[in-house]
């Protein structure tokens, strides 16, 4: 059984202590595939580096997280532009829009996202959306953006069943991770009725890690806690849940 996580910060200060060790546990525990987002130019080196310790088995992104869209945006995309330029990557992202931390950035945040869509577009990569507090200005900007060669993942999807189906709509699938493991998550209650093929596994680690770790250091071997949550939800074995969002990732990220 192969498992994938298609998204996992891998380089955060988290892990600092025994990053290693971290993703040994999560290769032991059947995660063979690892995807990791980009966040600003700070952290590049440290994402060329994990691949390098760690190969065949980190998949890298690049982008420009919104909530990192500051007054220096414009050398930040730059940088974005630059590393596509240089090297394979397996997706734009996470780009997208967060109004939970700061409502002031609205403007460049939307200016940003739009103009790495169109890299994607460009490179012909999937983009990974980041969306807090933000689906109404997430889901106006892929209406304008909306064309065949636009396709991705709405990461750590957290809305409604209708918020689903337009996702979905946009040739988007549905990252799912540990809120799907929260009883106040709210996803659990209609899941099963989309369709697994446009599924995909997450940890987002290490944030929101699922039950019984909720609260602590999520880390990407914690991913089976997602898998047995699906399994049970859509009433389908572990095995067949890995397998088809395995195939559903590599589908999106051209493996």
């Amino acid at each position: 059984m192969i498992i994938t996580d298609t998204h996992t910060h891998l380089y955060s200060e988290a892990f600092d202590a025994d990053r290693v060790e971290m993703i040994k546990r999560a290769i032991d525990a059947n995660v063979k595939r690892f995807f990791v987002p980009a966040i600003d130019s700070t952290y590049t080196e440290a994402m060329l580096q994990l691949e390098k310790d760690f190969p065949g088995y980190i998949y890298l992104m690049m982008g420009l997280h919104p909530t990192h869209v500051k007054d220096n945006f414009k050398e930040e995309l730059k940088h974005v532009e630059e590393q596509l330029s240089k090297r394979k990557f397996y997706a734009v992202g996470e780009i997208g829009i967060d109004l939970y931390w700061d409502k002031t950035t609205l403007d460049i945040q939307i200016e940003a996202f739009k103009h790495q869509i169109n890299l994607a577009k460009k490179y012909k990569l999937p983009i990974v959306i980041h969306c807090r507090d933000a689906f109404d200005e997430i889901f106006e900007v892929l209406e304008t953006e909306k064309s065949d060669d636009l396709f991705g993942i709405f990461h750590c999807f957290t809305g409604s069943i209708e918020q689903a189906h337009r996702a979905i709509s946009y040739n988007m699938k549905l990252g799912i991770g540990g809120v799907v493991t929260f009883k106040n998550g709210k996803i659990d209650q209609f899941i099963n009725q989309i369709d697994l093929k446009h599924i995909v596994l997450e940890t987002d680690s290490p944030y929101l890690a699922p039950k019984p770790y909720r609260g602590k250091r999520n880390e990407s071997s914690y991913i089976y806690k997602v898998l047995e949550k699906l399994s049970e939800l859509y009433q389908m074995s572990e095995a067949d849940i890995a397998r088809i969002t395995t195939e559903n990732s590599k589908r999106v990220f051209g493996i």
